[in-house]
């Protein structure tokens, strides 16, 4: 493997943590005013430079791929209750809904099944905010990409615009991977994905968007809709989830998703390096152990390489 390539997967892990590390501070804040964005890590429910969630189940992810490929659903679940059983500060309610019910013994199927017919039209953003090791995992196998895409969404957040968000994240990083411009990437991954026509329109139209349009709330349309117009909008890795971030809400999980895109696009030599000093984390599957960029880097050369 060529050791551009490598700079870009390896971007892709760290740049994704980084962006929600970044947002951690700012999440259900107001859009900061474009003469005051926050461009350092600040302490905020966590110590400045913790990557939250996002990351965390994007790490069980990443374990349970170095585990079995193609993905096994039946171990990711049970990687996933092993994480919420270790009362992570902060769960959303519907993955948290669904996690119980499988720590209490219903199969992932049955659980995800019935908190979605609580709330048939729920389509939040936790399954992109921590897909990008798929698209680590399968950077040389669309198929396999798209596929393992989409499982690993299904197994706490089955609506189609979860799966088909998550497909078109991974894709856009597969192209970008493969040398494609950020624009190019995201029109290609839009067809490879099959996007559901309203999400579709949401995405094509997020560059032409205000910053004053973007809600970046818990909702995937509005989180993809901030993530690629950041990276579409900007033109280094910095610019991108700064501008993402700032825009407050839901900051840490659309910095995560612009992260991944942006690692993707830029590299990790184009991370800032005082975000990469300052970015640390715990998770639970490796107790013990304290997280930092280069465990990130060590991971994504895991994932990419088989």
């Amino acid at each position: 493997m060529q050791d551009d390539l490598k700079n870009h997967i390896a971007g892709v892990a760290v740049g994704a943590a980084i962006g929600d590390a970044l947002g951690m501070p700012l999440e259900f804040g107001p859009a900061r005013p474009v003469d005051r964005l926050v461009r350092e890590m600040l302490p905020g429910r966590i110590p400045a430079g913790s990557f939250t969630d996002d990351t965390e189940m994007a790490l069980a992810l990443a374990e349970s791929l170095l585990a079995h490929r193609p993905l096994d659903p039946d171990d990711l679940a049970q990687r996933f209750v092993v994480w919420i059983e270790s009362h992570p500060p902060d769960v959303g309610i519907h993955t948290a809904s669904v996690l119980r019910r499988i720590a209490n013994g219903e199969p992932w199927q049955a659980a995800v099944a019935a908190v979605q017919a609580h709330n048939p039209a729920s389509a939040g953003n936790g399954s992109v905010m921590r897909c990008w090791p798929v698209a680590l995992a399968w950077w040389d196998d669309l198929e396999r990409l798209l596929e393992d895409s989409v499982l690993q969404s299904r197994v706490t957040h089955p609506h189609p615009e979860c799966n088909a968000g998550c497909a078109f994240v991974n894709a856009a990083i597969y192209h970008m991977l493969h040398g494609f411009t950020p624009a190019d990437a995201v029109m290609r991954a839009l067809n490879d994905a099959d996007v559901p026509a309203p999400l579709r329109t949401v995405i094509e139209s997020a560059p032409d968007k205000d910053r004053r349009d973007l809600p970046s709330s818990g909702w995937v349309r509005h989180t993809l809709e901030s993530a690629v117009w950041g990276l579409l909008t900007t033109h280094t890795f910095e610019d991108a989830v700064v501008n993402v971030v700032n825009l407050g809400n839901d900051a840490d999980t659309a910095g995560a998703v612009v992260g991944a895109l942006a690692g993707a696009a830029y590299g990790l030599d184009a991370i800032p390096q005082r975000w990469q000093t300052a970015l640390h984390g715990e998770f639970p599957l490796r107790s013990g152990h304290l997280w930092r960029v280069a465990d990130l880097v060590t991971l994504a050369a895991q994932l990419a390489s088989r």
